[in-house]
């Protein structure tokens, strides 16, 4: 069974090359737009992982991981932030990793896979 990614990034362009990447790197992936859908979304299913963008309107990035950390069944799964915020001042989400935009999707995949393993 292919790992699950849920992946959450309201740029359409960034969010459709996140999501080809990674499904060709093999997994599973569920692309939201914003993070009320992405929020509604644990409701079908619980991913391995999320990738989260921080900055979007309505609720963003911050509310999510919040939101997530208060699940009793989505606290324990491994976050990847992505953000064009400076990674400094970002320790208190708490997350697994942290990538600055713009990177490489080879960075992504790299990075999805570490939080897996390592969570």
């Amino acid at each position: 069974m292919r790992p699950s990614v849920m992946l959450v990034e309201d740029d359409s362009d960034l969010r459709n090359v996140y999501r080809a990447t990674l499904a060709f790197a093999g997994f599973s992936v569920r692309a939201y737009a914003n993070g009320l859908d992405a929020l509604r979304g644990l409701d079908l299913s619980i991913p391995d992982v999320v990738v989260l963008d921080l900055m979007m309107p309505g609720v963003n990035g911050f509310e999510v991981r919040a939101e997530l950390r208060a699940r009793a069944q989505t606290r324990r799964i491994p976050v990847v932030i992505v953000t064009g915020l400076p990674a400094e001042g970002l320790g208190e989400l708490n997350v697994e990793c942290i990538l600055t935009k713009p990177f490489a999707p080879d960075d992504l995949v790299a990075a999805v896979r570490r939080c897996l393993w390592t969570s």
